[in-house]
């Protein structure tokens, strides 16, 4: 996904920029180390973190993603939360890398995106994000100020804007992705919490 970090004169990336980098490549390295057995359970651990929270068992809508290589896995959080009777809405990437979203009907309504990428066939337009009561985003860590380092194409930062203030913005990741030195750009939008397979961890 193409990054958002403007060059210089002579062409170097920003130092920032450069630390995302670098932060981004060591933790997908350890990511694809990681068993099938310890994604599996990771994500069931997940999905049981998560609704236990009363924030979410509250909540009429929830906005989510589907996970894709060794993210930590979304199929049982889904699940799990359309058995509790939410509404899940689901980021549809758009050309210019904001975000629509579409409604979570099974994943037998998914179709195939860009990037190897599952979304809903319907389309609910950019504010949809606005109506949720609670926000799941992907990221690759955190820091303990909530500052999130997604993927570099910034299109949690575009969508996070349209969140009105008090909603709870939950970044889902393994143990070891949060709590670190995550570098910070003027667009960056922070998050409120980290899920992870064993905690929810309330943040800033």
């Amino acid at each position: 996904m193409p990054s958002l970090q403007s060059r210089s004169d002579d062409g170097a990336l920003p130092s920032a920029a450069v630390a995302k980098i670098a932060l981004r490549d060591r933790i997908s390295t350890t990511r694809r180390r990681r068993s099938l057995l310890e994604i599996g359970d990771a994500a069931r651990g997940l999905a049981e973190v998560v609704l236990a929270q009363p924030e979410v068992r509250r909540a009429a809508t929830v906005t989510a993603y589907v996970s894709i290589g060794a993210e930590p896995g979304t199929g049982p959080l889904l699940d799990a939360l359309t058995a509790a009777g939410k509404r899940v809405i689901l980021p549809v990437v758009q050309p210019d890398l904001d975000l629509d979203w579409g409604t979570w009907r099974g994943s037998t309504a998914l179709v195939p995106a860009r990037r190897g990428l599952l979304e809903p066939a319907d389309r609910l337009g950019l504010d949809a994000i606005a109506t949720a009561d609670v926000v799941l985003v992907p990221g690759t860590a955190v820091s303990p100020t909530g500052a999130r380092l997604g993927q570099g194409g910034g299109c949690y930062d575009r969508a996070l804007a349209r969140v009105p203030v008090g909603t709870p913005v939950v970044v889902l990741l393994y143990d070891d992705e949060v709590g670190l030195d995550v570098p910070v750009d003027p667009h960056d939008r922070p998050v409120t919490t980290a899920a992870t397979p064993t905690r929810w961890l309330p943040l800033r």
